[in-house]
């Protein structure tokens, strides 16, 4: 088992509190982070995923619970709470919003030169970050105004990146992207995983996506864990993410209607890869209804 990295205790976020409005964010929360695993989180609008994000690296502090990076309270002096941003990074759903520099070069070395490096070091991150997202050289000099949607993002992205994080966390990254450009995506931000070791976590809408990358699958409704589990087990639970008013996988969904036709398909399919080969079993053994 590898070690945790990054976790949650009891975690209760209160907002307006004393308010008629007062309401529970997140409500008992203890989640846990792996060194370089992938965590999908999932949930309805409304589930708790954005306030136990902004928990993760400090942006938001808890009413009570604990949050600890490698062991330690992240809210322990002001000065663990701001390095821990260096080391958990989060990018927000629509990062490009917040691109501002004259350049894609200068907005990719803000987070670097905030945590006081030299030039050069800070030059050979911008350069390391650019790589991963498939920014060139020119389109460094270029203004981030300038810029498609999907570069926008990448760029904004490479800005987190570039501080190199050994926990990423991204707000459904691939919102608003066309299929090229969700695929382009995700491979740039589990190139950046594998070659750095570094842990994921991504919130998502998109269950096939989540199936694809995910290693743990933790599933939020109103502010506390529902579930939690490997993609195989999570979405082997139709029943109860239906009744979530949540969904499976497409391919999930058209395997569970063969098995209704009496072909008999694996259970736990969820993935393309998985689909294809199972048909080619079924192929090779004659299986039919």
């Amino acid at each position: 088992m590898r070690d945790i990295i990054l976790q949650t205790e009891n975690l209760i976020h209160t907002y307006s509190p004393g308010t008629p409005f007062e309401h529970k964010g997140v409500d008992g929360i203890s989640f846990v982070v792996h060194e370089g695993e992938t965590v999908g989180l999932i949930g309805q609008t409304g589930s708790g995923k954005s306030t136990l994000i902004q928990h993760l690296n400090g942006l938001l502090k808890p009413t009570s619970g604990r949050i600890l990076y490698r062991g330690e309270d992240i809210f322990r002096t002001k000065t663990s709470t701001r390095e821990t941003r260096f080391h958990v990074g989060l990018v927000f759903q629509y990062p490009e919003y917040q691109l501002f520099e004259e350049t894609v070069e200068k907005d990719i070395a803000f987070g670097p030169k905030n945590m006081g490096l030299s030039q050069e070091e800070i030059a050979a991150r911008v350069a390391r970050a650019a790589a991963f997202v498939d920014i060139d050289d020119e389109m460094l000099q270029k203004s981030p105004f300038e810029l498609s949607g999907g570069q926008k993002r990448r760029a904004a992205i490479a800005g987190i990146i570039a501080m190199e994080p050994d926990v990423l966390i991204l707000d459904e990254p691939t919102a608003g992207l066309d299929p090229a450009g969700r695929e382009s995506l995700m491979a740039n931000i589990m190139r950046y995983k594998e070659e750095k070791g570094a842990a994921v976590v991504i919130v998502s809408h998109s269950m096939d996506e989540v199936a694809r990358i995910a290693d743990r699958i933790v599933v939020l409704s109103g502010g506390k864990v529902a579930m939690e589990g490997t993609p195989a087990e999570i979405f082997s639970r139709r029943q109860e993410l239906e009744d979530l008013a949540m969904s499976v996988p497409e391919v999930t969904n058209v395997f569970a209607e063969l098995d209704k036709l009496g072909i008999s398909v694996p259970g736990s399919v969820y993935t393309m890869e998985q689909a294809v080969e199972a048909i080619l079993s079924l192929k090779g053994g004659g299986a039919g209804a």
